[in-house]
Order: C-alpha cells, then structure tokens, then sequence
C-alpha cells in the first residue's frame, strides 16, 4: 500500500534540526504491515568527522526503546505463554518479593506506570555495584505510593519487568530477547551493548564521557545499564532503522512472518489501548498515546528514547513511524527535539 507522505517537508524539518545542531544527525522510516514505504537521513554521524554522513546501517543507543524491544516484547511471551497473569499480586508466585512491598503490585501495574515504584535515582548510591545487591535493592524498595493510585513514569518498572522475566523464563532477558523476538523476526543487527569493535565503529556517538572525555559510542549512555553489565530493562539495547521497521510490520500484520516471535497480536491489541481509565496520563501497556493526540480517536502510540530515539504506530492508518537521532551528543535538554517529533508525527499520520 501506497503511503500519501509528504517527504520533502520531513527533508526539509529533520535537516533544520541538524542546522539548528538539535542532533549531529538522524534516520527515519515510514512503512506500513508489508515493510518501508518511505525513509531518509540527515547530517553526520559525529560532528568531528563531517565527511562521515549518517548512513541507513547506522547503529543507534535505543536508550528507552529497549523497554519495547525486549522487555515489553517478552513480556508479551511470557503472558502468551500462560506464564504470567498481568493481574496477579507478584508476592504471589515470585519468592523473590514475598514479603517485601512488590508483592500487592501486578505486572499491569508496571506496565501502565502505576505501580507506585520509586522514581528516578541513583542504583549505584542507593544499592552499591554488585549486580545481586542491586537486583535485591530495587525488588525490596518500599513504594513511593500505594499501586494503582496514580500514573508515573519510572525507570524500575522496566527494571523489575526485566527481572520478572528472567525469572519466569530462566533465561538471562538478552537471552530470552534474541530467542523469542529478535531472531524470530530477523532483527540480527540488533544487540546489548557493549558492542564490538567492528560494529561500535558504525554507532552513532552519544553522550560526553567524563571519565575517557570522548562521547560513548557502542557503550550505553544509561548508567543503569552500564552498571549491570548492558542486560538491563531499562535501557542498553542498540539498533538498526532495517530492524525497528520488522518490528514494527509485524505489529500491524503477523501473518506475513513464517516463524513469528512468541507474542502474536491479542498482547499488541491490548497494549495500544488505555489501560489507565480514569487516571492521566492515558497509557497503554509500555507505550502511550503520541502527545497532541486522542488515544480514543487518532490511534497513535509512540515510545521514546533519551539519546533521541523514537517510534510510532498506527492500527486505524496502517503505518508505523522511526525517527533515529543522536541528540544526546549535543545535550540533555528535551524540548528542542520534542517540536522536531511532534512536527515528524504530524506529517507522518493524518
């Protein structure tokens, strides 16, 4: 199917953004259930190499996509699987949060950003460096809220998601991620950092290193992930545009793969829809409804990721949307690049 697009004006918007230095460079993709209609790319890999352009084979730092690619994804599995009820209280079949305030959370509480879990911090100041005691702090932590009283967004729902899933599964979560998701799909670019050599060398650059004093490239800009070695739920996957684009596909149509992953789409159905009823902001499961829209009536969800990373998806228009950039080069500050997406979405879906 044909996408009406209007691409020189998304030309036009993405390379503004690299003139007005919101990002060095970026990629994009529109497509629909057969695969990409459409897709460009703007600027340079790393401002330091002006000759190198930002190429449809570069490798991004997804940051937050992670939480998608790998954690609501086989998460998605796991429940398919009948292995997790999404509304069951944790302290119920998980030994590890017995007794400790996760228990009278569910899965749907992470997953809608109800849970009450704490927000952002340190892992390292509150939990130390070893992977068990982090693992055992953040899954003992008291609530900053009692589950289900209100919406907001936490890094350690993913954390605990990703957790849960190696426990269900006995599978580490990149593991698990390539063998019921990734490969399935075909996504063979797409990998937990740190990246070798070979492919860190095609990654877009990101955030300044204070410790080597050069941008970190092929290594996670998300300390969390760092200190967990990549494996991580909130962040440390990296990517591909060829491999977002499979992803996406098969969310609108499943049935053009021959060896679907192990969420099929009744888990998608019920994940682009608002789970939160009266409570704001509207979410979904893990993705939410793209600002400036009505979840009810336009259908479009998008998730984010820090170092500038984004995607979209429609059932109601039968396309999806990629918007890759490494922002996180120039700076932490969000707005400059939050016109530059809503203005792609707006162009993107009627």
């Amino acid at each position: 199917m044909a996408l009406d697009l209007d691409t020189d004006r998304i030309h036009q918007l993405l390379h503004a953004g690299v003139r007005d230095k919101v990002y060095p460079g970026a990629v994009w993709a529109i497509g629909d259930s057969q695969g990409t209609c459409a897709s460009g790319t703007a600027g340079v890999l790393d401002p330091a190499r002006p000759d190198e352009p930002m190429r449809h084979d570069t490798v991004f730092d997804v940051a937050s996509l992670t939480k998608i690619l790998a954690v609501w994804s086989t998460i998605g599995c796991l429940a398919e699987d009948g292995k997790l009820q999404l509304d069951a209280h944790l302290g119920d079949f998980w030994p590890e949060v017995s007794g400790h305030p996760l228990s009278q959370v569910t899965a749907r509480h992470l997953l809608t950003h109800t849970a009450g879990a704490p927000l952002r911090a340190n892992l390292k100041n509150l939990y130390g460096s070893d992977p068990q005691d982090v693992r055992d702090g953040v899954l003992h932590e008291a609530l900053h809220r009692p589950p289900g009283e209100a919406v907001e967004y936490t890094d350690r729902a993913a954390l605990i998601l990703g957790y849960l899933a190696e426990h269900l599964s006995g599978q580490t979560l990149d593991v698990l991620a390539v063998n019921r998701v990734w490969q399935p799909l075909g996504m063979h670019q797409t990998f937990v950092g740190p990246l070798t050599a070979h492919t860190a060398a095609r990654c877009a650059p990101t955030e300044l290193d204070d410790v080597t004093g050069t941008h970190l490239k092929g290594t996670a800009h998300d300390f969390s992930a760092r200190l967990l070695g990549g494996v991580c739920g909130i962040a440390g996957v990296f990517s591909v545009l060829d491999d977002l684009a499979s992803f996406l596909s098969y969310l609108l149509d499943p049935t053009q793969f021959q060896e679907p992953p192990g969420f099929g789409p009744a888990w998608t159905k019920e994940s682009l829809q608002v789970q939160t009823h009266d409570l704001t902001p509207a979410r979904g499961l893990f993705w939410h409804p793209a600002p400036g829209t009505n979840p009810l009536k336009d259908d479009v969800w998008v998730h984010y990721g820090f170092t500038g990373t984004g995607m979209w998806i429609s059932h109601r228009e039968g396309r999806w949307a990629i918007l890759l950039t490494n922002k996180l080069f120039y700076t932490r500050d969000r707005e400059p690049l939050t016109s530059i997406r809503d203005a792609f979405r707006s162009l993107v879906f009627a």
